[in-house]
């Protein structure tokens, strides 16, 4: 018979502290979701009241040809609203997000002592970092996930310190994904009004490079619990992988004069596909003009599922704040400027709760 954790610190060492995780939970045999991950009523996801997003993919192989205007209008419309959208002919290998989800699931298959190496405190290099929920000593519910997060320094530490099971496809993927985010930059950072050539701007937004591989276990009770809660990402653009299961949900913002303002919206798995969502940081140097997308992740009875995103970032040290170009059109700064280190400290300071990690940066 399956323990039940009904003693929350119990249950809260074997997941956390001694690395076991989610999965832990699962292979243990649980029948029903512990308390400490009932997320309260407000918080949960109701599937049947989502509708799904309608919108096709940018197919970015037409940026530089015939259609690249309208291209252009796609990825900016997108940016300046849902801040969510899907690519394809991305130039990621197809045959490579494949196998960056078979590597996933080969990581997160592993006895709990072999992923535990790299818990914080005992992992052989502070970035590289496997864990469980987001924030979880200071969460009031804990998530149903677990993940491995590796920072990109240089290819000698990633080939040295990076999980044997996903440290060669992690970096193709990061090799391969920079390139697209470089163009899309540059197609948001020039329909603000600044010049780019000689501009160290985006190489500044994407100074640091991250690339998480989260797992969600299947769940006894998914009406009750979150995979990831409702949070933006903190840096500039994040590139995400799905598989083919689905429960990534963004929130319609209340200011979009659409008929859906604060509706939940499904964002379907389409084959070859990556998403790209829209991060606090182009947010503030937009001045508002691009939104970051509040969004958050489903979990689910049938299977367990696993996504992959990227995450590019400034360098802790890098100042970030609205474009003087941009202020200069507006009128106003609605963010101060601040080195991004204050910025991150913050984010991670606190448990999600949906975009409150930019009043930090509002004036």
């Amino acid at each position: 018979m399956a323990p039940t954790f009904d003693d929350g610190s119990s249950l809260f060492n074997f997941v956390v502290r001694d690395g076991y995780g989610v999965k832990g939970l699962v292979d243990l045999g649980v029948s029903k979701v512990p308390e400490r991950y009932v997320q309260p009523p407000q918080e949960r996801i109701e599937k049947s009241s989502a509708t799904s997003l309608e919108v096709p993919p940018i197919d970015l192989s037409k940026l530089g040809g015939p259609c690249h205007e309208q291209v252009v209008g796609e990825i900016v419309h997108a940016a300046q609203t849902l801040g969510f959208f899907q690519v394809i002919n991305h130039g990621v290998p197809l045959e490579l997000l494949e196998s960056l989800k078979e590597a996933a699931y080969d990581f997160f298959g592993q006895e709990a002592e072999k992923k535990a190496v790299y818990k914080k405190g005992t992992s052989p290099s502070p970035f590289v970092k496997y864990g469980t929920s987001f924030a979880p000593e200071k969460e009031k519910a804990l998530e149903w996930k677990d993940y491995v997060s590796m920072v990109y320094t240089n290819d000698e530490d990633a080939n040295k310190y990076w999980p044997q099971h996903c440290k060669e496809v992690s970096l193709e993927y990061l090799r391969t994904s920079v390139d697209m985010v470089q163009k899309l930059l540059n197609v948001l950072i020039t329909d603000l009004g600044v010049t780019l050539e000689n501009s160290e701007i985006v190489d500044n937004l994407i100074g640091t490079k991250m690339v998480n591989m989260n797992f969600y276990p299947a769940c006894p009770n998914p009406d009750l619990t979150v995979g990831v809660g409702r949070h933006s990402d903190m840096g500039t653009l994040t590139v995400l992988l799905q598989d083919g299961i689905g429960g990534l949900y963004v929130k319609v913002e209340d200011d979009m004069n659409s008929a859906k303002n604060g509706q939940w919206i499904a964002i379907p798995p389409i084959s070859g596909a990556l998403v790209i969502n829209i991060g606090d940081t182009l947010q503030i140097l937009s001045n508002g003009k691009y939104k970051s997308a509040e969004h958050r992740v489903r979990t689910t009875s049938d299977q367990s599922r696993v996504s992959i995103p990227i995450f590019t970032i400034p360098k802790p040290t890098q100042k970030i704040g609205p474009l003087p170009q941009v202020v200069e059109k507006d009128g106003v700064a609605h963010y101060k400027e601040m080195a991004f280190q204050d910025y991150m400290n913050n984010f991670f300071g606190n448990a999600h709760e949906g975009k409150k990690s930019l009043d930090f940066a509002k004036i």
